[in-house]
């Protein structure tokens, strides 16, 4: 029986207490289920000095904010449904 209980520790996917690989994210025993799986053992390394808060201000900094083109239209439609109604309200 794998260590998991029907939920993958690594991502949280629902896997079947005698699945050998998550089904999510790919992790097994030796990756990530097993109470003694280290990041060494599977050739990765591991850089804690990164600065998540620095990475997106340096990125995303100088980048104004845009509104997606589904969005332009939805804004479009209500400001001409307003509009409409105002003259509408004008009318009577």
């Amino acid at each position: 029986m794998s260590y998991h209980d029907g939920y993958c520790p690594n991502c949280g996917e629902e896997v079947s207490v005698d699945a050998k690989v998550c089904p999510g994210c790919g992790s097994c025993d030796e990756t990530g289920w097993s109470e003694g799986a280290k990041y060494e053992r599977i050739g990765v390394s591991y850089d804690d000095t990164f600065d998540y808060d620095a990475f997106v201000q340096d990125e995303f900094e100088d980048q104004p904010r845009r509104f997606s083109s589904s969005m332009q239209w939805v804004l479009l439609v209500v400001s001409l449904l307003l509009i409409g109604l105002m003259l509408w309200g004008l009318r009577l």
